[in-house]
């Protein structure tokens, strides 16, 4: 068995693992700001450069930031900052406070940073509560990872029907040297439902290399999976994923038959009563954990074809982008687990995360 990939099938890639790494230093500066913040560019659609100008605005007049300060958090120089504010005033934005449509989403994002410690947050809005957030938030997601994806990058994903939707929204160009990752085993599900799929589609829109693990997402015996890891040509695809540049996420939900894993059969209800049982809440690709953001103790744990946790952790961009009222105590326990360093979702879900924050507190 042999680990796929969409253009060349080369299985290993370590004879360009030197070069890749100081090709990425260099794109970098060896920090990951560049992951992190986007810059404000020429020819940028202007709801994006409404928000960052809102942004600016709000953490200058409401937060009495300094200009050197917002720079820094939103990736550009202190003159683009003022320019910024001057064009802000110049278009009756601010007044007292701030004016505008994405006022209230800027408040909320900040909330959300300050409240959980993350470096960005993006609140894509609804028109109504009770409206599926999945639209809205795959739109946000797809926008924001065009806006970061670039050549020699080397993404890892998660799967998720929140994933999926945003294919539609990601803007397609070619990338030298890019790479897709899937970390997540269960190549024998429906195409729908099938981690690899999001992997390919996501690595043909940027005409990259799409790597995954082929094999179930959960297998039967420690044994079994150890085989197919060191026996079967699937070590190569575990050990890519130790160099990641940016990681994809989705969360599960546990107390919901909706939720991805349960309802394509992974998880039956003997599972998912064991797993509440331990205080489970929520899991990232099958890493089931609780609200405080641990891995609770299972024996599926052993069996899940995946990559760890601790591996994601270390990823330098983690991207976590979910929304859904059945969602919002494993989005809670994944500021800890992950503490993504990009996180996507609705206004409805951030409101309903703050309001849980407040009573974890009490």
């Amino acid at each position: 068995m042999h680990c796929c990939r969409r253009r060349r099938c080369n299985a290993n890639n370590n004879d360009d693992r030197g070069r890749r790494l100081a090709d990425r230093r260099k794109r970098t500066n060896g920090t990951t700001n560049s992951l992190q913040k986007t810059p404000l560019e020429v020819g940028q659609p202007d709801t994006k450069i409404s928000r960052m100008r809102m942004r600016a605005a709000w953490m200058y007049y409401i937060e009495q930031m300094t200009q050197n300060e917002i720079a820094e958090i939103l990736g550009v120089g202190r003159v683009t900052i003022v320019r910024m504010l001057a064009e802000a005033r110049a278009r009756n934005e601010v007044k007292i406070g701030i004016q505008g449509y994405l006022s209230d989403l800027v408040a909320l994002e900040r909330q959300v940073e300050q409240q959980f410690g993350l470096d960005k947050v993006i609140v894509a809005p609804l028109s109504h509560p009770d409206n599926d957030p999945i639209p809205a938030i795959a739109a946000a997601t797809g926008d924001y990872l065009s806006s970061v994806v670039s050549n020699g990058m080397r993404v890892g994903v998660g799967w998720g029907r929140t994933l999926l939707n945003t294919l539609s929204y990601l803007e397609a160009r070619a990338l030298e040297n890019f790479t897709v990752i899937s970390l997540l085993g269960g190549i024998s599900q429906p195409r729908r439902f099938n981690p690899a799929e999001f992997a390919w589609q996501f690595a043909q829109l940027f005409q990259g290399d799409g790597y995954l693990i082929p094999a179930p997402a959960m297998v039967d015996s420690i044994e079994t999976k150890t085989a197919l890891i060191e026996r079967c040509g699937l070590k190569s695809v575990f050990e890519m994923a130790e160099d990641l540049d940016l990681v994809l996420l989705s969360v599960g939900a546990i107390e919901t038959a909706s939720s991805t894993p349960y309802h394509i059969g992974f998880l039956n209800e003997g599972h998912q009563a064991s797993l509440a049982e331990r205080g489970a809440v929520g899991d990232l690709l099958f890493h089931f954990y609780n609200k405080q953001g641990q891995l609770v103790d299972h024996p599926i744990h052993d069996l899940v074809m995946s990559v760890g946790i601790d591996t994601v952790q270390r990823v330098p961009a983690r991207v976590l982008t979910s929304g859904g009222k059945e969602k919002i105590m494993a989005l809670y326990g994944a500021m800890t687990l992950v503490r993504p360093t990009v996180f996507i979702t609705d206004e409805e879900s951030a409101r309903r995360l703050l309001v849980l924050a407040e009573q974890e507190k009490g």
